[in-house]
């Protein structure tokens, strides 16, 4: 499917917020899917995930959650830096950028304002998670990528308010992952049963962390390709 790209400037009480916005040519008003990037920035592998899902047919489109640090695009090997940055990241000032997010998608013709969807990667997944509790009136679907820390041991862990998650939400982890103890998605699964959720939790074996990345060391084609067509089938369930 044919898309056009542009970025967008969305007003945040941290100032202005560069968004890449893809759209689908000759498909209006279509639903929307919000791409959260990794800890490594708004780097050219979130734009290409971004006009993937916009060749799905959907509005698609990738904030720039950095954009208070001057909007930086770290290498994937300088993993330190990279931290440096989220660490700096507060949850409250995210989740106001996710709803500024949305309500700039809810302001367009072309978007299909009851049929929105979040997904995300890294840093991003867990943001994604976070998204589906605290955004639930707004989103439909949602599908974090082997988000770090959903299920930490920490008040602000995201698993704490899952009850609050309206939206069916698809969860992935790798087996082999470094950062994201195999406990924690096994938690994530647990509790997501235990409250009810419409949810699956998909557990790549042998995969690592960024498995989905083709940029990275840690990409696990076999992973990332069922990955990739378990959330096409999630969003045109939920979404479409």
């Amino acid at each position: 499917m044919e898309i056009q790209t542009r970025t967008v400037q969305l007003s945040t009480p941290d100032g202005q917020m560069p968004a890449y916005e893809c759209q689908p040519t000759g498909k209006s008003p279509a639903p929307a899917v919000i791409v959260i990037m990794e800890a490594f920035g708004l780097n050219s592998h979130i734009k290409d995930v971004t006009e993937r899902v916009a060749r799905e047919g959907y509005v698609a489109i990738a904030p720039d959650l950095y954009h208070r640090f001057g909007s930086p695009i770290i290498p994937y090997e300088d993993l330190p830096k990279a931290l440096g940055y989220l660490q700096q990241l507060q949850d409250d000032k995210l989740m106001v950028e996710v709803g500024a997010t949305i309500a700039h998608l809810k302001r367009q013709p072309f978007v299909r304002a009851d049929r929105i969807g979040i997904m995300g990667f890294c840093m991003g997944g867990r943001v994604t998670f976070l998204a589906a509790a605290r955004h639930a009136a707004d989103l439909t679907a949602a599908v974090p990528f082997y988000g770090g820390g959903i299920a930490a041991d920490a008040a602000n862990a995201p698993i704490n308010f899952a009850g609050e998650i309206r939206s069916p939400i698809l969860c992935f982890f790798g087996e082999k992952d470094p950062l994201i103890p195999l406990a924690q998605a096994q938690k994530v699964d647990e509790t997501l049963k235990r409250l009810g959720k419409a949810y699956e939790v998909k557990i790549y074996p042998g995969a690592g962390h960024g498995f989905f990345c083709n940029d990275r060391p840690s990409y696990h084609q076999e992973a990332a390709k069922d990955a990739w067509e378990k959330t096409k089938t999630w969003f045109s369930r939920y979404l479409s």
